[in-house]
């Protein structure tokens, strides 16, 4: 190569290393220079993992207490056998309107759910006929204490004499699924 260099005339010198120095910075500049603030990135992303770390840590470190207070918080409230949550329900609302004078013109057929881990829950759609103090009674009644039943929808209207309130409401109870019981263990065949 020193060779090739050498039997050039000056200017042809003066062109070839300006050519180099051309590809030179065209090269840093594509491959070189994009790639500056990668250390601060991955300096960055590190210090970021290290954050979540500690703190998936600590949560980790903390199973213990949360499944101390998952048992404590099952222990309390009302616990309804699972083929009684429905019966209890239709009992709750049943002698709440008895107690606050409201009257129970329809009812829907109740809907289950039980896509929570804690709570199964039951829906029931009820028409009520009452005066504003009733009504009101009715709903307050029904959501203290642990019950655990709550108004999700409600729309009221006069009725047709306007002297009372016509109410359409949602219902919602949860119950509190059961624990799995131990299952019995099999008994196995001698051979």
């Amino acid at each position: 190569m020193n060779k090739y260099f050498s039997q050039l005339r000056p200017l042809e010198r003066r062109l070839v290393v300006a050519a180099a120095v051309v590809v030179f910075l065209v090269l840093n500049a594509v491959f070189i220079w994009p790639h500056y603030s990668d250390w601060g990135n991955l300096s960055g992303r590190l210090e970021e993992a290290k954050r979540k770390l500690k703190l998936y840590q600590t949560a980790v470190d903390q199973t213990a207490t949360y499944e101390a207070q998952v048992k404590k918080f099952a222990s309390q409230g009302e616990s309804v056998a699972p083929d009684d949550q429905a019966i209890n329900f239709t009992r709750s609302i049943q002698s709440q309107s008895i107690a606050s004078g409201v009257q129970l013109q329809n009812t829907s057929r109740q809907i289950t759910r039980t896509n929570d881990a804690f709570f199964v829950e039951q829906v029931q759609n009820i028409s009520v006929l009452a005066t504003e103090e009733q009504l009101v009674n009715f709903l307050y009644n029904l959501g203290s204490g642990a019950s655990m039943i709550r108004v999700r929808d409600l729309e009221l209207q006069p009725d047709v004499s306007r002297q009372r309130l016509s109410a359409s409401i949602k219902l919602v109870a949860s119950y509190q699924k059961n624990s799995p019981s131990a299952k019995a263990p099999s008994t196995a065949k001698a051979p």
